[in-house]
């Protein structure tokens, strides 16, 4: 789904704590689920102005779980390894985003060019 506005990260976190809950998720999980979506949405109309948030259910042996991966062409991050450090932003914010995505969720990936975007992939495994 496109993320362009402060609306678009609201429906984005309903479609992510909806799909999470009839997955079968537990109400904590499905909140977690939302607030990394959240974050990640913000990420994108803060830094990006435009990008996208994509949902997907995926199977790993016996477990499902669902992915949730934010795409950008915004003007990436330098250094990843400094955004990832909790406190750490350059727009003034409490830099808690991406590091409490990283602790929210189960996997976390993320790779970025600067002048070319930004792409963070998470997932969170159903128990």
């Amino acid at each position: 789904m496109a993320i362009n506005s402060d609306q678009d990260i609201v429906t984005a976190r309903q479609k992510g704590r909806a799909l999470a809950m009839e997955l079968g998720f537990s109400t904590g999980d499905a909140t977690l689920i939302a607030t990394s979506i959240s974050e990640l949405a913000r990420n994108i109309v803060s830094y990006a102005r435009r990008g996208e948030i994509t949902l997907k259910i995926v199977q790993a042996s016996s477990r499902q779980g669902i992915s949730i991966i934010a795409s950008d062409s915004g003007p990436g991050i330098r250094d990843i390894r400094q955004a990832m450090r909790d406190g750490f932003s350059t727009s003034g914010s409490l830099g808690l985003g991406l590091p409490g995505v990283r602790r929210l969720m189960d996997d976390f990936e993320i790779a970025s060019e600067p002048g070319r975007g930004t792409m963070v992939t998470v997932k969170k495994w159903k128990l």
